[in-house]
């Protein structure tokens, strides 16, 4: 298949949570068909319920960063995997920092399908592997083949059961754990930490940023049931720190001294390069490597700013947790200026509870709907805000619409679901140039 039947076909398979069999069989007997490409590569693996992808860009940027040595004339090859994507599935797989060719994606799927369906005819596994799965064993095969030396390896769901749990790591990390997805890592922190502290192994140390009492305890107890060594943000202290809308600057004490420069906005991102920081230090990077690579951190689609008169900003946030985040940057930074708020979301989230944190911070709420067979509709949304100048448009486009009258103090901020950013993405960078 060329690469656009390839995408169709993994579109094809399914959104990932619904049709999810949770389980490692397949994606191992998959890898043991195309030759475990996993046992050639050294994995820094991330699981969290926020700050995954931040935290996995940073680690990335700064291992691409170390210098070369003796003999070799440039730094190391770098893998990173991470999803979900915003406008092409190749940005799932990166090499050196860049999504992998669409020819080079469609290479690596034909090979994974072509083992699939001979494991199938074998009757070898159950049924095909998910959207998530295939995409996962098409990644360690083309890491593997570009001889990566380092990949930094994003958690898709929990970490107990995720397809990318067939690794085994140098190191593991586990970002701030929150409510997502409880039907299936379930209905208390305590629960949603154990999955998440599935990908925790005997021998190998381990990264905590800073939990909730309720998940610390249980990724505590689970790195002593192992024995493992831990190193924990909230051993580094921050000191000096400087926040503004376009992002941070602090230095961190403990082991090292550094002074970082992280250019992702937000409060909460502080502690996301806090947590790669200590990363990159148990791995033995040089400070200067931390330094520079954290400073040179893109992360499109999180509290990103894509106009500037007004300013429009684009944020993903599609739980609980990212929108007490975007709250928190809102409160701070644009208290004083008339927001509005364009929000769409899939039928799967926590509606209510992410509308009642972000809805009262807008003067004006614009619902809609991304071009998505799961989005929820906006005449639903329009019962659930209870907010006084809402409105409802079909379309991104007709929300955005909306805001044509805005005037160059207003701030308008498109949140929710990822794909709705991703369109927002598309139709004003384009737009732009």
């Amino acid at each position: 298949m060329n690469y656009p039947d390839s995408v169709h076909f993994l579109y094809s398979l399914g959104n990932e949570i619904k049709t999810a069999k949770l389980g490692l069989e397949r994606i191992r007997a998959v890898l043991e068909a195309l030759g475990r490409p996993q046992d050639r590569l050294r994995f820094v693996h991330v699981a969290g319920t926020n700050g995954k992808g931040s935290t996995c860009a940073m680690l990335e940027s700064a291992l691409r960063g170390v210098p070369p040595g003796p003999g070799v004339p440039s730094g190391p090859r770098t893998g990173l995997f991470t999803s979900p994507h915003l406008a092409e599935p190749t940005e799932r797989i990166r090499i050196d920092g860049r999504p992998i060719a669409a020819d080079r994606f469609a290479e690596a799927f034909n090979r994974v399908q072509s083992a699939v369906e001979q494991l199938l005819a074998e009757g070898a596994i159950d049924l095909h592997t998910t959207y998530f799965e295939t995409v996962t064993a098409m990644a360690l095969l083309v890491f593997a083949e570009e001889r990566a030396e380092t990949v930094v390896l994003e958690v898709g769901l929990g970490g107990r059961l995720d397809a990318t749990n067939v690794v085994s790591p140098d190191l593991c990390v586990i970002t701030p754990v929150d409510f997502d997805h409880e039907a299936f890592l379930g209905k208390s922190l305590e629960s949603i930490a154990g999955e998440k502290a599935g990908i925790l192994k005997p021998g190998v140390p381990a990264v905590f940023a800073r939990q909730r009492p309720e998940a610390a305890r249980v990724l505590d107890q689970r790195a002593a049931e192992l024995s493992i060594p831990v190193a924990r943000t909230t051993d580094w202290p921050v000191c000096d720190l400087e926040i503004d809308a376009r992002g941070s600057r602090f230095r961190l004490t403990g082991e090292r001294d550094l002074r970082l420069v992280c250019p992702l906005a937000g409060e909460h991102q502080v502690e996301n390069a806090v947590t790669a920081a200590v990363a990159l230090a148990c791995l033995g990077v040089a400070d200067s490597a931390i330094e520079a690579g954290i400073a040179r951190t893109r992360w499109p689609g999180r509290l990103e700013r894509v106009c500037e008169r007004p300013e429009i900003i684009l944020d993903g946030a599609h739980n609980p947790a990212g929108a007490r985040a975007l709250a928190a940057y809102i409160d701070r930074f644009y208290s004083r200026r008339r927001v509005r708020l364009i929000y769409g979301a899939m039928r799967d989230k926590a509606i209510d509870e992410i509308s009642g944190i972000l809805f009262p911070r807008a003067q004006q709420v614009i619902v809609t709907a991304p071009l998505q067979a799961r989005a929820l509709a906006p005449e639903a949304l329009r019962d659930i805000g209870g907010h006084p100048d809402l409105r409802a448009a079909p379309t991104l486009r007709d929300a955005l619409a909306l805001v044509e009258d805005a005037s160059p103090a207003d701030v308008v901020f498109v949140t929710g679901s990822l794909f709705l950013v991703a369109e927002a993405r598309a139709i004003l960078t384009s737009e732009a140039h």
